[in-house]
C-alpha cells in the first residue's frame, strides 16, 4: 500500500464513526418505547473512538442535533417545544459529559467496561435530566417529596432508556470491533 492509500484508509476511520453514529442518531425516527434511544451509546462509542476529541465531542451531539430536528419536523409543534425549553440544554449537557466519560474506554473497550460505562451514562442521564424536570417544570412541588415524586414518575422510562444504551452500546461498539477486523486501517485504538 502506498503512502497516499495509506493516508486515504486511516481518513476513513473518522468517516466510518461518524456514519455509524449517524445511523444510530437516525434510529430515533423509527417507532420505538418512550426513551429507548442510542443517545448515551452514540456518546460513549464517540468519546471511546475518536482521536480527535473535538470529533468525539462533536459527532454525537451534531448527530442528536440534526436527529432532533428532523423528529421536530415530523412530529411538529409538541417536539418543537420541547427543544425551546431548559431540558434540551440538559440533555446536550449529558450528551457532552457522556463523551467525555468515553475517553476512559480508550484502548480499555471490552464488554465489562462498555456494560459498565453504558450503564453509568444510563444512571446519570435519568439523574440529571429528571431533576431538569422537577427544577424547572410546575408538575411537582419544589421540595425533597417533589423531586422524589418526579424520580418515581421517570422510573417508567429509565427501564427504556437502560435498555436501549445497553443495544445501542452493543451495536455500534460490537460492530466497530467487527468492522475491525475486516479493515486493517481501524484497528489502531482511537481513528
Amino acid at each position: 500500500m502506498n503512502r497516499t492509500d495509506q493516508t486515504s484508509a486511516l481518513a476513513a476511520g473518522p468517516w466510518t464513526l461518524a456514519a455509524m453514529i449517524a445511523a444510530a442518531a437516525l434510529t430515533r425516527l423509527l417507532p420505538h418505547p418512550p426513551n429507548f434511544s442510542p443517545v448515551e451509546a452514540m456518546a460513549l462509542f464517540g468519546g471511546a473512538y475518536f482521536a480527535s476529541r473535538r470529533a468525539a465531542l462533536w459527532v454525537p451531539l451534531l448527530a442528536m442535533l440534526l436527529s432532533d430536528v428532523a423528529l421536530g419536523l415530523l412530529k411538529g409543534g409538541l417536539y418543537w417545544s420541547h427543544m425551546t425549553d431548559g431540558s434540551f440544554l440538559l440533555v446536550y449537557a449529558c450528551i457532552a459529559l457522556t463523551a467525555f466519560a468515553g475517553y476512559a474506554l480508550r484502548g480499555r473497550v471490552n464488554g465489562a467496561r462498555v456494560l459498565g460505562w453504558s450503564l453509568a451514562g444510563s444512571v446519570f442521564f435519568f439523574l440529571v435530566t429528571n431533576f431538569g424536570v422537577w427544577a424547572s417544570g410546575t408538575m411537582y412541588p419544589k421540595n425533597g417529596a417533589g423531586l422524589m415524586a418526579c424520580y418515581v414518575a421517570g422510573l417508567p422510562f429509565f427501564q427504556w432508556a437502560v435498555l436501549g444504551t445497553l443495544l445501542y452500546s452493543a451495536v455500534l461498539f460490537g460492530g466497530f470491533e467487527l468492522l475491525r477486523r475486516r479493515v486493517p486501517a481501524l484497528r489502531a485504538q482511537t481513528v
